[in-house]
């Protein structure tokens, strides 16, 4: 009997949680949306230690988390800091010896002096250059026929923010643009393989209306095979 892909969803808890991002439930449409891509062992894990110790078991993680929240990382709650260094250490090891990331949203800001983490990433939010309008309706549009991911697909509608002025690695193929409130495009999906794996990053998925745009699923659909493939 053939292995099942496995899928882990990662999602934001604890030092990786916020106010602001409802981690559970963008996981849950995250998970709904991916299961429709034929048998696979899907499963979401909060963003704790353990949830990392089987990665070479992985066939592509999903990364649905935030920034590391003032107090709760100096508390040490969920560990020392040299215990997250070795399992941060290892995920980037195994995403550069051929490991698959499909990275959402806030993940831009996850990780903050990880060495590796931007390069695994194909690019990052930098603090006080990037940012994001008002979330409202807004446009993906796709750069056409140029990447297997994106292939045969049409421009994405959704309600969400539009993440604007993120920092991309010049390695890194741009397959789509937002527009901010004066018309300019910026970078909002890309995919990145300089650094030995694979790796899709989407701006979208602010919240759970964001996932119920037929045109974001069909996205993540497309991306999560092309990483799998």
């Amino acid at each position: 009997m053939s292995k099942l892909p496995k899928i882990v969803i990662l999602s934001g808890r604890g030092r990786h949680e916020d106010p602001w991002h409802d981690h559970a439930a963008t996981s849950h449409q995250l998970a709904r949306v991916l299961s429709t891509i034929g048998e696979v062992d899907l499963a979401v894990r909060s963003t704790f230690r353990s949830a990392l110790l089987d990665l070479r078991e992985i066939d592509l993680l999903v990364l649905n988390m935030g920034c590391p929240m003032p107090g709760y990382v100096e508390a040490g709650i969920d560990g020392t800091a040299e215990e997250w260094a070795a399992i941060q250490d290892e995920f980037i090891q195994w995403a550069r010896h051929g490991g698959s990331v499909l990275a959402v949203h806030q993940s831009a800001l996850a990780l903050p002096g990880v060495d590796g983490y931007a390069e695994v990433l194909g690019g990052r939010w930098v603090e006080g250059v990037s940012g994001h309008p008002e979330i409202g309706p807004m446009r993906l549009t796709l750069a056409g026929g140029t990447h297997a991911a994106t292939a045969g697909l049409g421009s994405v509608q959704a309600y969400d923010e539009r993440y604007c002025n993120l920092q991309v690695a010049p390695t890194s193929q741009v397959l789509g643009w937002v527009h901010d409130d004066d018309g300019e495009p910026h970078p909002a999906l890309w995919a990145a393989e300089a650094h030995g794996g694979r790796t899709i990053y989407s701006a979208l998925g602010h919240d759970a209306r964001s996932y119920e745009s037929v045109g974001h699923q069909e996205l993540l659909v497309c991306a999560a095979l092309w990483l799998l493939s």
